[in-house]
């Protein structure tokens, strides 16, 4: 068989697996695979899917996101954007709503910013105005209300009216 441009990947889960100091039939029982398939992911003649790998990951006691990248199914450049994901859906200070407004404020800003590595095709005006709403809506959002504004009854805030 050749080998299919994993063999980094192959690479990184046997140092990965070895300092665990797990053997290659551990591992496979852990991540719930067999040992011969394993065995091929780590020579680099099989590539494994997104689960595999997460089950890997867990087997390891390592970010998912490393094996991603090392099989090239996420670029480096979104590890820091995943980390951030992360970090705000795993938050327990703050509630289902603000997570998804933040999530929303935080990807726009991500697109805005890589409005310089798309080019001159595409307009920076559209996106500004949706990180400016996306800004207005999470102010609404996580703006502490006061009594009155919450039993107003028109559903608005003071400031918003």
């Amino acid at each position: 068989m050749a080998s299919l441009n994993v063999g980094n990947l192959g690479e990184y889960l046997r140092e990965q697996r070895r300092s665990a100091q797990l053997s290659l039939r551990q591992l496979a029982e852990a991540a719930g695979v067999s040992n011969p398939y394993l065995s091929q992911i780590e020579r680099g003649l099989r590539k494994p899917s997104a689960d595999i790998l997460q089950q890997l990951a867990k087997a390891l006691r390592i970010s998912a996101e490393s094996l991603y990248i090392q099989a090239g199914i996420l670029d480096e450049r979104d590890r820091d954007g995943m980390e951030v994901h992360n970090a705000i859906l795993t938050d327990p200070t703050i509630n289902e709503r603000q997570k998804q407004v933040l999530l929303q404020i935080y990807e726009s800003f991500r697109k805005e910013n890589g409005s310089a590595e798309e080019g001159p095709a595409k307009s920076a005006v559209p996106r500004k105005r949706a990180a400016k709403k996306a800004a207005k809506k999470a102010v609404a959002v996580l703006k502490p209300r006061t009594a009155a504004e919450k039993h107003d009854g028109d559903g608005e805030d003071a400031a918003t009216a």
